[in-house]
C-alpha cells in the first residue's frame, strides 16, 4: 500500500483504489502496526474518485513533525567520489576510514520546513559552484525504531563546499529546500527486494543530460544497522525519515542549473520529480 500526504487529508492507495483518511499525519505514521491498520481501514472505507486531483494539486512532502536524517558513504561509488573531491583539502582518508568503520556516518538533513514534495522546487546554494542531486532510498521509521515504510529522497548536495573541507558538511547539506521527498510512502509487510533499482534522470531544455541506475544491494551496511545507530542517543517522538546514501554520483563536469528537472525513480515506490529554482 501507498500513502500520500495532501493538504486535504491522507490518501491511501491499495490495489489501484484510493481512500481518504482524516487522521492526523503524525499519529498515523508513528505506528508499528501501520500495514495491518491500513488494511483494516481500507476494508471498512469507501474509495474516492478525486484522488488524482489531490495528488496533482495538493500533494505535500510525506512528513510533518518528523526530522530527516541521512547516511553518508554507504556505497563504494560514494566513497570514491568523496575521496576524490576532498583530496586537495586532505580529507580523503576520512571517507576511506568511515566506509570501513563500525560506526556509520549519520547527519541531520532537514525538517519539513526545508523539504519539498514531488513537483516542488529544490534549491542550489548561491555560494556553491558544484551542485548535484543524490537519489536515495529513504526509510520511514517509528519512534520505537521500526522501519514501517519507504519513500524516495533527493539529498541536494553542494559538492564544492563539502570538498573544500569535510567540516563544511552541514553547510553543503542543510539549507532551504535542500531535500525533495515523496511522492508517497510505500508501506509493506516485508523489506524491499535487494535487487530494487534506483534511477536518476536529469532533464535540461527538454534533453536528458544525465541518466544512471544503481540498486540497493550495493549499500554496504544493513538498513537496520543504520537505524540502530541513529536511535542510540536520539529520540523521535513522531518517528523520523532516514536517507540511506547514494550510489549515483555525477562526475566533476556535471552541475545542476536553474530550471533543471530531476527525476528519481525507485522500483515499487514511484517517481520523485523536483525542479531546480
Amino acid at each position: 500500500m501507498k500513502i500520500y500526504n495532501t493538504s486535504k487529508g491522507i490518501l491511501i492507495e491499495s490495489e489501484n483504489m484510493f481512500y481518504l483518511h482524516t487522521k492526523n499525519w503524525d499519529e498515523l505514521i508513528n505506528d508499528d502496526n501501520l500495514f495491518e491498520n491500513l488494511k483494516s481501514f481500507v476494508i471498512t472505507s469507501t474509495s474516492i474518485a478525486n484522488a488524482q486531483n489531490l495528488i496533482d494539486n495538493y500533494l505535500k512532502a510525506p512528513l510533518e513533525n518528523q526530522e530527516i536524517w541521512a547516511s553518508g558513504v554507504t556505497y563504494f561509488n560514494s566513497k570514491m567520489a568523496r575521496q576524490e573531491e576532498s583530496k586537495d583539502a586532505g580529507g580523503a582518508d576520512f571517507y576511506e576510514r568511515v566506509y570501513h568503520a563500525d560506526r556509520p556516518e549519520l547527519f541531520f538533513k532537514a525538517t519539513a520546513q526545508r523539504s519539498v514534495p514531488s513537483g516542488g522546487k529544490v534549491n542550489i546554494r548561491k555560494d556553491s559552484s558544484w551542485d548535484v542531486p543524490e537519489p536515495e532510498l529513504t526509510l520511514v521509521i517509528t519512534s520505537s525504531g521500526k522501519i514501517i515504510g519507504y519513500t524516495v529522497g533527493n539529498d541536494m548536495s553542494s559538492r564544492s563546499i563539502e570538498g573544500e573541507n569535510p567540516l563544511y558538511l552541514p553547510q553543503a547539506k542543510t539549507f532551504d529546500a535542500c531535500a525533495g521527498v515523496g511522492p508517497c510512502i510505500l508501506v509493506t509487510e516485508k523489506p524491499l527486494p535487494l535487487d530494487t533499482e534506483i534511477h536518476l534522470k536529469v532533464i535540461r531544455d527538454s534533453e536528458v543530460i544525465f541518466n544512471e541506475t544503481t540498486s540497493i544491494n550495493k549499500i554496504k551496511r544493513k538498513l537496520q544497522e543504520l537505524v540502530d545507530y541513529l536511535f542510540r542517543e536520539c529520540t523521535f517522538p513522531h518517528g523520523c525519515l532516514l536517507m540511506t546514501g547514494t550510489g549515483i554520483v555525477p562526475t566533476t563536469d556535471f552541475t545542476l542549473k536553474s530550471n533543471d528537472e530531476i527525476q528519481i525513480t525507485i522500483d515499487h515506490i514511484g517517481t520523485l520529480i523536483n525542479y531546480v529554482r
